[in-house]
């Protein structure tokens, strides 16, 4: 589906790979539709490398309300403000026929902007748990386009105007998915993928090596791991396998996380919305242990569903110690065809036209005669396949 007429769009997005990453895979399809894409972000989020790439970007002020410092919200509400009505000044040129909010306080400008000028809106969720800023226009945008079959914190009056479609991911994950799981061997070796997300995890450095190294020899000795771990991190984290003879690769940042998924055979992870979206499109069973610390829990709402199917297990952060890693990876590791299985089982819950039909959404919007049915669940069926 498509319009034929070239329109404009601004998406908006906070500053986190969480946020960036479905936002550039959407930019990445409407363009190739032919349309022309503005992306409002932060300061972060204009420097992600690779991601918007020949789009044209604006950096606006956005205040961040936080709950435990309400002394600097007269500060936040002056800041968005000033967001707003430099967006305005940017609509009056670059007239939007959408306005697309991905979540984060930068988003909230843009949004606001395209409320007073009665652009129409939406906006798109990565996680289970719906985030506090589109909470808090969840009532005011045209619709909601979600990433899992429930979507907690989303209030009953606005379903009507929800659509289920999955979180999109790059092209280079997506194709993965025609690609068979890496042959795996009895005595061959075992590749395991160690990422905490954009910004790393503290906890998988601290756990994943001596877990690993409890393995029996003859499993231990078939390891090959790549590992991204924060900078404060990585020497002590490099030293560890080192002692333990474990072959591993360090980074801090991996821009070749589509191949390092292609290769491999069993992922341990943090439970965000794009590990996950990543994860299900590739088809690539994982250990799971969710930020406890994140908003709502949403990773753990995250983990839910791909863990239910058996594509994952999902260990709790205060369980996730080095002897519960170790007996896990056994289960898993030790089985070919039980791993192979979960592989499947992880692809099956997996949306793979996410942007696709995220783009027919959003060209729909300002088009009442392509506009989806009120409460329709997705553009095609097969986005459940």
């Amino acid at each position: 589906m498509g319009i034929e007429l070239s329109k404009h769009y601004v998406l908006a997005a906070g500053g986190t790979g969480g946020h960036m990453v479905p936002a550039a895979a959407l930019a990445e399809e409407l363009t190739r539709r032919g349309h022309r894409v503005a992306l409002i972000s932060d300061q972060r989020g204009v420097r992600f490398p690779g991601l918007f790439d020949g789009i044209q970007t604006h950096v606006l002020p956005a205040g961040r309300f936080q709950a435990k410092r309400p002394q600097g919200w007269p500060s936040a509400v002056r800041e968005m403000l000033r967001g707003r009505a430099m967006a305005r000044e940017l609509y009056r040129t670059f007239k939007p026929a959408a306005v697309i909010g991905f979540g984060g306080y930068p988003a909230m400008p843009a949004l606001l902007a395209a409320f007073a000028d009665k652009i129409p809106t939406a906006v798109h969720e990565q996680n289970a748990v719906l985030g506090r800023v589109n909470r808090l226009v969840a009532g005011r945008v045209d619709a909601i386009a979600t990433s899992y079959a429930t979507t907690e914190r989303l209030a009953v009056k606005h379903e009507g105007k929800v659509h289920l479609v999955g979180n999109p991911v790059r092209d280079a994950v997506l194709a993965l998915r025609t690609r068979p799981y890496p042959l795996l061997e009895e005595d061959g070796i075992f590749r395991v993928l160690v990422t905490g997300g954009s910004q790393g995890a503290s906890i998988l450095s601290q756990v994943v090596p001596d877990g690993l190294a409890m393995l029996p020899i003859t499993f231990r000795r078939r390891l090959q791991v790549t590992h991204q771990a924060r900078i404060e991190d990585i020497d002590a984290v490099r030293a560890q396998y080192a002692e333990h003879q474990i072959p591993a690769e360090l980074a801090t940042y991996l821009p070749d996380m589509p191949e390092q998924l292609a290769w491999a055979h069993l992922v341990i992870a943090r439970a965000g919305a794009s590990t996950i979206a990543e994860l299900t499109a590739a088809g690539r069973p994982a250990i799971l242990v969710p930020l406890p610390g994140a908003t709502d829990d949403h990773q753990t709402a995250n983990a839910r569903e791909i863990t239910k199917a058996g594509g994952a297990r999902t260990i709790p952060q205060p369980e996730f110690t080095a002897v519960e890693l170790a007996k896990q990876m056994q289960k898993l590791g030790l089985d070919p065809v039980a791993l192979e299985n979960a592989a499947t089982r992880a692809q099956s819950v997996g949306r793979p036209h996410a942007v696709r039909d995220l783009a027919d959404l959003v060209e729909s919007l300002d088009s009442p005669v392509s506009r989806l049915p009120v409460g329709k669940a997705a553009p095609h069926k097969e986005a459940f396949a």
